[in-house]
């Protein structure tokens, strides 16, 4: 290879058209990567980012339709590369970090073999060293006590090393370019800040990066450039401190608008009111501008639930130790901790799911325990959640109609008013009727989760649980779903008791916070003590892992691996 080309971008491509029958998903995009560069794509599902990303190595999908105006991967033309020519690429010169690590990884072959097989496939090296060279990447990427590690499964695996190890499947060739499909989404913020290191590191070593990416905090700490896509289009584009400080789009305003931060807490993400969900396309309409924060007023009534000395414990291991809290009419509890910190564990207790081997909920001065059955499905009515997932959450066979039939059913509303109920629940979440006979499927994810809020007021609850309820959201859709909540909450005083490992969400929704590790709270007080004057160490290391997007009057942070000091400043 010649020093002009070892110079120059590893891939790029310019004018690229991608269709799927009459639909455009991508028009007219141009980008090039090079050596040690960072470069990041940004927008909302359905911008055409992934599919840029994909068809930068041959895998734009079946009967997409792609035109170049040129394409080159390491200095060669690519636009006419065949099925065999790709797969040469793929791994040796382009690594793919893909989302979902449990999907991604094989689940019926432990995950060293499925390392191995990239080494194997490629030859890259000697046979008899293949079983060493996974226990040094594994290694390399962090992942402790690797010899075990690599024989276990995905599903034996936390969220974090499972992601370490599809990333040592990426980079096990040694590949000249990563691609990183939201390579962070619904991670601790711990661990996202392992993996975000470990990127910054191949990154630093001379590895160019692809980052697609919704959540512009883990861009700002990541990538040198910025692509901002809305329907297949680059709407903006240019160095991530020039984009995310001063951005020039409205598009690029309004997803800056929508992050949760502490200037904006107690006021209105979303710039306009949510018109109701007409048919039509299937993508939540993002607000394009911050057009000035309308405060959300609420008041603060009686103790709803009370919780004493929780505890529950699992194969004589505790998973809740001496938990207890009180949470009130129309407020918000933010409970937050890494996964295995008793969370989960806590709301099961608190929904009545589970039984507590010690202490006791109350919820309107009724404990679970000693309940008849009869008496038991009459308290639930005044407690509900709302999951992170939805769709897994729903009956894929039921729909819209019929979930919100069977939430109104628990709630003993008469068979002939359910109809016009139903109706008045999607308007209360910004709905139209016309949704009432689609599947699920049918919607899209902002819809999805307004129909899981709509189910959940059916019965009328005094409490809410929100587990995780917009992790994997847009971030427009994030900020249309929370200040839902918040209308309703200021509407109906309902109290929530709100789960999630973004602190920076829970810094804006929550009145008060718990902080949990190793089934104990290590930390309780109200929001801005916790988040502005931290006294456990365990709250301090959490404070400081989180991506961190900056006021335009902020000064730059050197490094990722230099993060900024105060946890007041912003919350990305």
């Amino acid at each position: 290879m010649s020093s002009d080309t070892a110079r120059g971008p590893i891939v790029e491509i310019t004018d690229l058209h991608v269709s799927f029958g009459t639909i455009q998903a991508v028009r007219g995009v141009s980008l090039a990567v090079h050596p040690g560069e960072s470069v990041a794509i940004v927008g909302e599902s359905g911008s055409g980012k992934s599919v840029t990303a994909r068809t930068l190595i041959g895998l734009s999908g079946d009967g997409a339709g792609v035109r170049t105006g040129s394409l080159t991967v390491a200095g060669k033309d690519a636009s006419t590369f065949s099925e065999r020519q790709w797969r040469a690429v793929r791994g040796t010169q382009i690594g793919y970090i893909l989302q979902d690590a449990l999907v991604s990884l094989d689940a019926l072959r432990p995950v060293g073999k499925e390392i191995a097989e990239a080494l194997r496939l490629h030859r890259t090296v000697p046979r008899g060293e293949v079983t060493d060279r996974v226990i040094e990447l594994l290694r390399e990427v962090g992942v402790p006590e690797p010899e075990l590690r690599a024989k276990q499964y995905p599903h034996e695996l936390s969220g974090g090393l499972r992601q370490r190890a599809l990333i040592a499947s990426a980079i096990a060739c040694d590949p000249r370019l990563l691609i990183a499909d939201e390579p962070t989404t619904a991670l601790d913020v711990t661990v996202q800040a392992q993996i975000l290191r470990l990127l910054a590191e191949r990154k630093r070593s001379g590895t160019a990066l692809l980052l697609i990416s919704h959540d512009l905090a883990v861009v700002a700490e990541l990538a040198d450039r910025v692509l901002v896509m809305k329907d297949g289009v680059v709407v903006e584009e240019g160095p991530t401190d020039q984009v995310l400080r001063e951005p020039a789009h409205p598009y690029t305003r309004g997803l800056l608008a929508a992050v949760p931060m502490e200037h904006a807490k107690g006021t209105r993400l979303s710039a306009a009111e949510t018109e109701p969900q007409q048919d039509g396309p299937q993508q939540d309409e993002p607000q394009q501008e911050d057009q000035g924060r309308r405060p959300i007023v609420r008041s603060i009534g009686e103790v709803v639930i009370q919780a004493r000395d929780l505890a529950k414990a699992f194969r004589g291991r505790f998973a809740v130790d001496g938990v207890s809290f009180e949470l009130r009419a129309g407020e918000t509890l933010g409970l937050v901790g890494e996964s295995g910190s008793g969370k989960t564990t806590t709301a099961r207790l608190v929904l009545g799911l589970l039984e507590p081997d010690g202490g006791e909920v109350e919820i309107d001065g009724r404990p679970w325990r000693g309940l008849a059955p009869r008496e038991r499905r009459e308290l639930r009515r005044h407690i509900q959640v709302i999951y992170q997932d939805p769709l897994s959450s729903f009956d894929p066979r039921f729909s819209v109609r019929r979930i919100l039939d069977e939430a109104l059913s628990v709630g003993d509303e008469p068979r002939v008013r359910r109809r016009d109920r139903s109706v008045e629940l999607l308007e209360q979440v910004g709905l139209d009727a016309s949704i009432l006979d689609r599947w699920p499927l049918r919607l899209s994810g902002g819809q999805r989760q307004r129909v899981a809020i709509a189910r959940a007021l059916a019965p009328r609850p005094r409490v809410i649980v929100c587990d995780e309820p917009v992790s994997a959201l847009d971030v427009t859709i994030q900020a249309q779903v929370l200040d839902l909540l918040a209308d309703l909450q200021a509407e109906l005083g309902v109290a929530y008791l709100f789960i999630s490992h973004h602190l920076g969400v829970i810094h804006h929704v929550s009145d008060r916070v718990l902080v949990m590790k190793d089934a104990q709270v290590v930390e309780a007080g109200d929001v801005a003590q916790i988040f502005n004057s931290p006294s456990s160490e365990y709250t301090k290391e959490l404070l400081a892992a989180i991506p961190r997007l900056a006021h335009a009057t902020d000064p730059v942070p050197e490094s990722i691996s230099e993060p900024v000091s105060e946890p007041e400043r912003i919350l990305g």
